[in-house]
């Protein structure tokens, strides 16, 4: 028997209703449109009906908030994107808003995916599953959280130390793969040391996991809360979208005024920040007149430089030993991008 109202009717919802237009619609689909289009049609009206229960279900897991978010981001990419336009708008600079706004979506997109999975996949708050999305949302943040989690007790101590080092890792790729959606000779030259230190970060965690003293089975896995909160609402989007900018101009200015060590300089200090915009600006051609090898270097600057500041954090957060070991990792890591820096960039 289907739910009935407060008057005592059936309440048959959305779904009816535009399964009936959609039958109405439907000759004149398949007439005046390509005959996939119809069958498309059809199988989605299929599918909607027959995962009406498991739909109701997942709308009343996800938040509105949330709903109406991504349903304001799909508007913003599909409508919005295309609408941009492609042709530099100041000689500040040689980013186009399409290419701005092509940035914002592709990181997005990609810290979003990361969101849910830590928010509404049970799976991401046991083990190590935390540290790895943590690393593809933000491996600064996920640092923090960990470092603070090992300092409250020694249940999780082990598993944390080891989550740092692959959050850490997992960044690496993560910045390979955002470099090659835009730039993908650039992302072929990083290939080889990036996943060379993500390599090296995902052994060392394999070690620090193994020989970590067992957690008990009854100790409660603290969940990993974005610190950053949804990275598609409106407020960490214009964020994004200034940083990309403002970056975007300090590395024209640096590199016209100082060249190439002038973008290394640059790429030093955004490693205490946000290094996305930066990398995105490089591979985006921000900087023209900068070999590829340069612009290979300035990323694993940047990287490092990150890595600096989230070994910081970790003995900070932690209160110094606890975390000790991850610290050192991520300041070798550093030390090991510096160095093929170093020889990359011909210096």
């Amino acid at each position: 028997m289907s739910a009935r109202d407060e008057e005592g009717e059936p309440n048959v919802g959305l779904v009816v209703p535009v399964l009936n237009v959609h039958a109405y619609l439907l000759g004149a689909i398949a007439l005046a449109l390509p005959p996939w289009v119809a069958v498309a049609f059809t199988v989605t009206a299929v599918l909607l009906l027959t995962g009406r229960e498991k739909l109701h279900a997942l709308a009343r897991r996800v938040a509105l908030k949330e709903i109406v978010t991504a349903g304001e981001f799909l508007i913003l990419t599909g409508i919005i994107l295309p609408l941009l336009p492609n042709e530099p708008v100041t000689t500040l600079t040689t980013i186009t808003p399409h290419q701005a706004w092509l940035a914002l979506v592709v990181v997005s997109s990609l810290s979003y995916v990361s969101y849910l999975a830590q928010r509404y996949w049970p799976a991401a708050a046991r083990g190590l599953w935390m540290a790895a999305l943590g690393g593809l949302y933000s491996s600064t943040a996920t640092t923090v959280v960990l470092a603070r989690q090992a300092r409250t007790g020694s249940a999780m101590r082990g598993q944390a130390q080891a989550g740092i080092t692959l959050a850490t890792a997992i960044m690496y790729l993560r910045i390979l793969a955002v470099v090659a959606f835009f730039n993908m000779p650039l992302a072929r030259g990083l290939a080889l040391p990036l996943c060379g230190l993500s390599l090296a970060g995902l052994v060392v965690c394999a070690l620090q996991y193994r020989f970590a003293k067992p957690a008990p089975h009854d100790a409660k896995t603290q969940r990993l809360a974005p610190s950053g909160g949804n990275p598609l609402e409106l407020g960490p989007a214009a964020l994004f979208a200034f940083l990309f900018v403002a970056v975007s101009l300090l590395s024209k200015w640096a590199a016209t005024q100082f060249g190439t060590s002038g973008i290394y300089a640059l790429a030093a200090i955004v490693g205490v920040t946000d290094i996305d915009p930066f990398v995105l600006n490089l591979a985006q051609g921000g900087t023209s007149g900068i070999s590829d090898s340069a612009l290979e270097a300035a990323i694993l600057i940047a990287a490092s430089s990150n890595n600096i500041l989230k070994a910081a954090y970790a003995a900070f957060f932690a209160g110094g030993r606890v975390t000790a070991v991850s610290a050192a990792v991520l300041v070798l890591l550093a030390t090991a991008g510096v160095a093929i820096a170093l020889t990359t960039g011909g210096f």
